[in-house]
């Protein structure tokens, strides 16, 4: 398996399932989109949801990161899985989405992913 595929696995509570299509993979924390698996162009790619504020930088400082595809573009980025981005990056982001749906997450629904209710988005956590 490769390191994106363990890491959706492996985020608390994360559930994979294909409402769109066997074309489009859908994860959800909590009954909310974290990220969509699927391929443009021939390469695969993955959406996340991001910080509005960061999505700017993504979107003109890294080659392979496009605003989200067919997605709210002030939110959600589409990142390319086929080398473009580099391996760390990309799963920092995956992370980072969840963690951003999580921390929206009732709390009674944090504590059963993590123990805590902070939502927090720092890895301390």
């Amino acid at each position: 398996m490769d390191p994106l595929e363990t890491l959706l696995n492996e985020l608390p509570g994360a559930e994979a399932s294909h409402p769109f299509g066997p074309e489009i993979l859908v994860w959800k924390v909590g009954g909310k989109v974290f990220a969509l698996q699927s391929e443009r162009f021939g390469r695969p790619v993955v959406s996340v949801k991001a910080l509005p504020e960061n999505v700017v930088h993504l979107v003109a400082g890294v080659d392979g990161v496009e605003p989200g595809y067919h997605l709210d573009k002030r939110h959600w980025v589409t990142v390319d899985c086929g080398g473009r981005v580099d391996e760390g990056l990309l799963l920092e982001l995956v992370t980072e989405s969840h963690a951003i749906i999580v921390a929206k997450l009732p709390k009674r629904l944090r504590l059963t992913l993590d123990g805590t209710a902070s939502g927090s988005l720092d890895d301390d956590g």
